[in-house]
């Protein structure tokens, strides 16, 4: 099967938010340093940059993990957890969510042509429904997803194949995804995923995202809807 055939064949597109449809704009760092403070870490020096350094590595995956990986206490993680989404909360409120430009059309082109999309976030549901009340695109997917219950956040694959099933695409063939982090391509690696790309407007760069074993590397979730329509 050629890359043609294979791009032509994508039934559901599953793209992440933060850093690849809307602006991060360092908003993520920001709620990290009022968790990090609500939680007694110290303001300067080498433990609040590593603790720092750790959460820009991880990017994409579910806050509360992370948390619990750098607290290794699931009450000081649960408090920074609440702090982190309440100062992002409290960002989004006050008019700091912008999307990346064209996304919403990039959206909207994909399901005009018969795609199906799924916004995927590492935040909690909540953060996810004041995100895109906050934009106006509470109806602008098929499918939103947060981690939960049952749903493991990135790197697994689990928001991926949840997606799947509930927007019944015939496989996982047939689906591509899309986000700026490794873990966001190590989540569409082990989802096995057609197409697991990575974008430049977020958190990691081109080495990083290759690195992670990226399919594509695109400019923007515009070119990501180019590289499923064909129209690159």
């Amino acid at each position: 099967m050629t890359n043609r055939d294979i791009q032509n064949d994508i039934q559901l597109a599953v793209v992440d938010m933060a850093g690849t449809t809307v602006a991060d704009d360092g908003l993520v760092v920001r709620s990290f340093e009022a968790a990090a403070t609500a939680v007694g870490l110290p303001e300067t020096g080498a433990e609040r940059e590593s603790a720092r350094q750790y959460v820009l590595d991880t990017m994409g995956q579910s806050k509360i993990v992370v948390f619990r990986a750098l607290f290794g206490s699931e009450d000081v993680a649960q408090r920074a957890n609440v702090a982190f989404e309440s100062a992002y909360e409290g960002l989004i409120e006050t008019g700091h969510a912008e999307p990346i430009p064209g996304a919403a059309e990039a959206i909207t082109r994909l399901r005009d042509a018969g795609v199906r999309v799924a916004l995927t976030t590492g935040f909690s549901g909540t953060t996810q429904e004041k995100l895109l009340a906050a934009l106006g695109w509470q109806s602008l997917a098929d499918l939103v997803l947060a981690p939960g219950d049952g749903v493991r956040g990135r790197p697994y694959p689990d928001l991926i194949l949840t997606a799947l099933i509930r927007l019944q695409a015939d496989g996982v063939s047939r689906v591509a995804a899309l986000g700026d982090t490794s873990n966001d391509v190590e989540s569409a690696l082990r989802a096995g995923c057609a197409i697991a790309a990575g974008t430049l407007t977020g958190a990691h760069d081109e080495r990083q995202l290759r690195e992670a074993g990226a399919t594509h590397v695109v400019p923007s979730v515009v070119q990501f809807a180019d590289l499923i329509l064909d129209e690159s």
